[in-house]
Parts: C-alpha cells; sequence; structure tokens
C-alpha cells in the first residue's frame, strides 16, 4: 500500500507540475500522510507549498476557517467541515487544489451517529469540490493507509478529468 501512494504521487506530481498548478492539504486524523506520500517524491516542492495537520476543533476553525457552528452542530467528522477544509486550504496555503482529510481513526473517538471508521475526503478546487466516505472500521493503521491511498486516488481522477476538459 505505501508503494500506492508513491505511485499515485507521482502521476499527481506529472500533472500538476505540467499545468504549473499548486496543491496543499489539510489533514485531521491522517495526521500528514498524505502530505509525506506527496513529498515521497523528488521535485514536489515545485507544486507542493505544504499541510495544515488540523488535529483539533480549534486548528480547524483558527487556521482552516471552519465554522463553528458546522462543527457544534455535526461534529468534526461530516462532509461539511471537510468541504470547508479544502475552501480554507486553498486559501492559507495559497494553492490552486488542496485535498483534506477528518475522521474517527479508532480504536476511540466515534459515536453511535458516528462510528469508528467514519472518514470523510474532500478534494478539489475553491470552486469545485468533491467528498467520499469511508464507513469501514479495520482497525486503525488500515483505516489511515486507506483514507490516505483513497484521497490520492480520488485526486488524481479528479485531476485527469480537469486535464481532459482543460484540452477539449
Amino acid at each position: 500500500m505505501v508503494l500506492e501512494s508513491k505511485v499515485l504521487s507521482k502521476e499527481i506530481q506529472q500533472i500538476l507540475y505540467d499545468n504549473g498548478k499548486t496543491l496543499g492539504t489539510a489533514e485531521s486524523c491522517t495526521g500528514g500522510r498524505i502530505a509525506e506520500a506527496i513529498i515521497a517524491n523528488p521535485g514536489s516542492s515545485n507544486y507542493f507549498k505544504g499541510g495544515v495537520i488540523s488535529y483539533t476543533d480549534e486548528v480547524k476553525e483558527n487556521l482552516l476557517h471552519v465554522d463553528h457552528q458546522v462543527i457544534a452542530e455535526q461534529t468534526a467528522v461530516c462532509e461539511e467541515v471537510a468541504i470547508q477544509m479544502v475552501k480554507g486550504a486553498c486559501k492559507t496555503l495559497n494553492v490552486d487544489y488542496a485535498i483534506a482529510v477528518t475522521g474517527f481513526a479508532g480504536p476511540g473517538g466515534g459515536t453511535p451517529e458516528v462510528p469508528v471508521g467514519t472518514i470523510w475526503l474532500a478534494y478539489g478546487s475553491k470552486s469545485d469540490i468533491r467528498t467520499f466516505k469511508l464507513s469501514e472500521d479495520e482497525g486503525r493503521d488500515i483505516n489511515l493507509l486507506n483514507a490516505t491511498n483513497k484521497a490520492l486516488r480520488l485526486f488524481l481522477e479528479y485531476l485527469k478529468e480537469e486535464n481532459s476538459h482543460q484540452e477539449d
């Protein structure tokens, strides 16, 4: 699976580099794993500006401008928070694209309404954000690995789609 993230990262690198676009991350439960996968390839400084590890609600609100009311009403593990994390990362890091993750990796932290293994992924630009929900609890390590690789895979598909529209 580590090899998979490196391969995905290399493909992302090629598209971003070829198009002169930039990327940032906003990670909660993955704690920087996505950024780590992205910078694994030499030359990533040409397009990767950085990431925000927003492990607490306070950091989500203060650095990524996630709405306190949304967290209070829906918890930090919801689709809307993931979307706001992408928008906040694009703004804070001044990037074209961002990947965001928020979830309960386990073994604790979940609730009956939002159980452990619930991880929201969001990715895209300020004006075009996509989301995906993981809901399987396969243990903390596998949950984090799955979230990292799925986020990279989805973002790569998004970039390929964006690229095909630009070539039309």
